[in-house]
């Protein structure tokens, strides 16, 4: 949804916005905030660990607490049961279920094990937001929600091509919501990589870079077997190669179908009020550059 004016988006009775940028700028801040207002906030984060990987990721606490046999003869017996606590402000649940590859020991996955994770994620994202269209409608049907936030993952760019208009992806988006990017800074970024070092947040890698910066990691390290590369050092390394690849494809998607503001400008943000104003001059930004060229 592209608008010709900010007055059109500020006089639509119902407004849906789609929120993408780096994980951790801003977005579910933001949702926290118009959630308050009577805004809808649909987490993809959270729509993919309940119900697209909602039983991949109790299974797999199943399979631990199996490992102990008081636990296990519990379970056998129907007499526990186990499941997961993620929500909005707490992904560790899905975080924990998507690990990060390396030495056993130290809680690493095997890399084939990461690999078909992953695909389970890829496969559960593209799904959660196609979901976007029917719970813009749910909201107002079931609860009488007008207004509608999706606040998206940093994986979003990762399963969506935002150059064409015909990608699946794209298309559920950009038709049912404004597509608003939160772009950081270099600053942002090294915050969120620091940050991301006591905080890891759930991380999905397409195939080839993924497979790409697993080699170069190892050949950096002078490590040779998938088992002697350390977890935690690896996700902080891959977290901060991944975040710089995405950065153009974002700017990209911004381009080529919504509006883009700056996460500094969202930091500002405290209300309502204050969230519509900024958007209103991202759509007048926008359209100020469509009448020079």
């Amino acid at each position: 949804m592209l608008f010709a004016s900010a007055a059109e988006f500020r006089s639509s009775p119902r407004k849906a916005v789609t929120v993408f940028g780096m994980a951790g700028v801003g977005k579910t801040r933001l949702g926290n905030i118009l959630r308050r207002a009577d805004w809808f906030h649909f987490s993809v984060d959270f729509r993919i660990g309940t119900r697209h990987m909602g039983e991949f990721i109790v299974d797999n606490f199943k399979r631990e607490a199996m490992k102990v046999p008081f636990l296990a003869e519990l379970l056998r017996s129907d007499s526990i049961s186990i499941q997961s606590n993620l929500s909005f402000d707490n992904l560790e649940p899905l975080s924990t279920y998507l690990g990060t590859p390396g030495n056993p020991a130290k809680g690493g996955l095997t890399f084939a094990e990461y690999q078909r994770r992953q695909e389970q994620h890829r496969v559960a994202e593209i799904y959660a937001l196609l979901d976007v269209p029917y719970f813009i409608e749910r909201a107002k049907a079931l609860y009488g929600y007008d207004d509608f936030l999706c606040d998206t993952g940093g994986s979003l760019i990762e399963v969506l091509d935002p150059h064409n208009p015909n990608d699946p992806v794209v298309k559920a988006l950009a038709d049912n919501t404004t597509l608003l990017y939160l772009r950081g800074t270099e600053n942002d970024a090294q915050r969120l990589i620091d940050r991301f070092k006591s905080n890891p947040k759930p991380m999905y890698y397409p195939p080839d870079f993924l497979i790409g910066k697993w080699d170069e990691f190892k050949s950096i390290n002078g490590v040779t077997h998938d088992d002697d590369v350390d977890p935690d050092a690896f996700a902080v390394w891959g977290f901060e190669a991944l975040l710089r690849d995405r950065l153009p494809r974002y700017q990209a998607l911004a381009d080529n179908f919504g509006y883009a503001i700056d996460a500094t400008e969202l930091s500002d943000v405290r209300d309502e009020k204050d969230f519509m104003e900024l958007m209103c001059r991202a759509i007048a930004a926008r359209s100020v550059v469509a009448a020079k060229s």
